[in-house]
């Protein structure tokens, strides 16, 4: 018993220190500011359109205002034709828009990515209009297409048409000329991403594709494309959201008019908020809005496989 009293026990394992909290919840700390921002500025302007598009809220006529359920989306739906065809005019915007952009984008990208003498140049100034805003376009175009002072009295003067003319106010030239206006700010949009990618591109391909007897076509449909197909989908998504919401461009050349011809959804949500004040029927509108756009844009990334291998 003495023996085995007198026998030392081994020493106990150091215990080990627990793990500081602090640097684990570093990155967080350090990303909440910017968390806070985008909560602020983001999420509670959305949560607020949702609430108001449940609410009667027009601050002219506040005995009116309270909950009204869904008789916004109800009355947008069934009683309001305006809806539908802001709707209707929305999306032929956005397909032809974007169409026009992508095809010229990348013809553009494909020029400016040749050797040639002057290609800084040359990107620079195709490149230039996309640096130029919304509103100032829109004043450009303005002036280009003024009656007394723009093209169409050049045009008179060679004897093409007559003076006084304005485009943007026939119903018949309005549309073609809004797009031509809006394909020299968009079409750069495409050409830079496009151009991005191409540039990526191994020369080795087209040098095999050369010994194997394939022409510029050819390399073009089978090394070309399917190398852009991402940047394609990505930025046709992102052209077509910021078309659908396109606003500036239209407010300032058209108005919507001649006859509410080229008001787009968007432009109506604007129009029955600042002018008419009944910020809870805009709100069900951008509800419904945002509710398409996410619908359009699951389908399309889906449809397209984005970012997933070709077979």
């Amino acid at each position: 018993m003495a023996q085995a009293a007198a026998v030392a026990k081994p020493p106990a394992p150091p215990r080990r220190r627990r793990a500081s909290a602090t640097p684990r919840r570093l990155p967080y700390l350090l990303i909440a500011p910017a968390v806070l921002l985008m909560l602020g500025f983001i999420a509670y302007p959305v949560i607020s359109v949702f609430y108001y598009s449940l609410q009667e809220y027009n601050p002219t006529k506040p005995w009116r205002n309270g909950f009204a359920g869904l008789d916004n989306f109800v009355h947008a739906f069934t009683d309001d034709p305006l809806f539908w065809d802001t709707l209707v005019f929305s999306a032929k915007w956005v397909v032809v828009e974007v169409g026009l952009q992508l095809l010229f984008g990348l013809a553009l990208a494909l020029i400016v990515n040749q050797t040639f003498a002057g290609r800084a140049l040359g990107r620079a100034l195709v490149f230039s209009p996309w640096a130029v805003s919304g509103v100032l376009t829109s004043a450009i175009w303005v002036l280009l297409y003024n009656s007394q002072t723009g093209i169409t009295r050049y045009l008179a003067d060679a004897g093409i048409g007559s003076y006084g003319t304005s485009w943007l106010s026939d119903t018949s030239t309005v549309f073609p000329a809004a797009i031509v206006a809006d394909l020299w700010r968009g079409v750069p949009f495409f050409a830079i991403l496009i151009l991005a990618d191409l540039q990526s591109v191994s020369k080795d391909l087209y040098e095999a594709a050369e010994v194997d007897g394939a022409g510029r076509i050819k390399q073009f449909w089978y090394i070309t494309l399917p190398h852009l197909k991402d940047a394609i989908v990505l930025s046709t998504l992102l052209r077509a959201v910021w078309e659908f919401n396109n606003v500036d461009l239209l407010y300032t050349l058209t108005g919507g008019g001649p006859a509410g011809v080229t008001t787009t959804l968007p432009l109506y949500i604007a129009n029955t908020s600042v002018d008419a004040h009944n910020f809870g029927y805009a709100s069900a509108l951008t509800t419904v809005a945002f509710v398409i756009l996410l619908f359009c844009s699951i389908v399309y990334l889906r449809l397209s496989k984005f970012g997933g291998e070709d077979k």
